[in-house]
């Protein structure tokens, strides 16, 4: 089995919901921001994604003007 096959948590999370909490953003309007479908940034928001593309990352963190450590942090600290 590869680590892309199994079902194991990646022990990274996902701040997306609190930081648009912060914000008074809708996941709808960040999508509008971005350039990235509502239904992709709620797999990032689920802790669901496997992977992100540094321009989408980039894109994410400008639009909510924050730093990529207020993003994504670490799930086992």
């Amino acid at each position: 089995m590869t680590p892309a096959d199994d079902d194991e948590a990646t022990g990274v999370h996902c701040r997306l919901d609190e930081l648009l909490a912060e914000r008074g953003m809708t996941l709808a309007h960040l999508s509008e921001l971005v350039g990235v479908s509502v239904v992709n940034l709620s797999v990032l928001k689920n802790d669901r994604a496997r992977a992100i593309r540094y321009s989408t990352l980039s894109a994410i963190c400008r639009a909510l003007d924050c730093e990529i450590g207020d993003l994504l942090v670490r799930a086992d600290r």
